[in-house]
């Protein structure tokens, strides 16, 4: 599925990274550009994009405002890309894709590139899968509950591929979105069960079943690429625990 995408920032030099790294990655179509939210609000009317990378602090109209102002039915993907940390909680509290940090990573940008994909194809079939979703939650007792605006939802531990440490809180990535969390890493590593969610550094859980590449990084270090091709680094103190986790055997150097 070609994903038509429209880039949106007030700053030149970040459209042109981002063109940059669009070009890399296949089926997707970069459609237009916008450099303010007003702008951008009649560019996705006009160009019908399916996934919007939105800048959050813009003149005339901010990022997230203008996500506020669009219809929940017809709103395309948005991903939003800032500078600034603290507006984690909002970005995702008006249903983003993903929230990624300036300088962009690419591994990142595909890893929500695919996750906004991902939702978009899914969206007719949501529905039909409900109840078979909700079935397979009842009998999962280790999920985690989410506060949002309009209460909370649980995340199923069987949904989240990785989560990382974000300050005071935690995101929990799952195939289709990320879910923003208040809990530290130590409580979280109490509350997971280790045979379903592994620490492989101090700002860092994984799902096992999602590993599908190790690589080297040198001196020891490994890192652990993720079905969404995001790398994870593994801490030094945490590599052989990993490694023997996930039954990679090690040969004495």
């Amino acid at each position: 599925m070609e994903l038509k995408v429209l880039l949106v920032d007030d700053e030149p030099a970040a459209l042109e990274r981002l063109s940059a790294l669009f070009a890399q990655i296949p089926d997707t179509k970069l459609v237009g550009v916008a450099r303010n939210g007003r702008e951008a609000g009649h560019a996705i009317a006009e160009l019908a994009p399916d996934l919007v990378m939105l800048d959050i602090q813009m003149p005339e109209l901010s990022g997230l405002a203008l996500a506020s102002e669009l219809a929940p039915e017809t709103r395309p993907e948005i991903v939003f890309v800032t500078a600034f940390e603290v507006y984690a909680a909002d970005a995702f509290a008006v249903e983003a894709a993903d929230y990624l940090l300036k300088p962009v990573r690419f591994d990142r940008l595909r890893q929500a590139v695919e996750r906004a994909r991902r939702r978009r194809t899914l969206q007719r079939a949501y529905e039909q899968q409900v109840e078979a979703t909700a079935q397979v939650r009842e009998n999962d007792l280790d999920g985690i509950w989410v506060a949002t605006r309009q209460g909370h939802i649980r995340v199923a531990v069987s949904e989240i591929d990785w989560i990382e440490a974000a300050k005071d809180y935690v995101l929990l990535h799952t195939a289709t979105r990320s879910h923003i969390h208040r809990i530290t890493m130590s409580a979280l590593e109490q509350a997971l069960d280790p045979a379903r969610m592994i620490r492989v550094h101090r700002s860092a859980f994984v799902s096992p079943d999602r590993v599908e590449a190790i690589n080297r990084l040198g001196k020891g270090l490994i890192a652990l690429v993720l079905r969404d091709g995001v790398s994870v680094p593994v801490g030094p103190t945490y590599v052989k625990a990993v490694q023997g986790r996930l039954g990679l055997v090690v040969e004495e150097v």
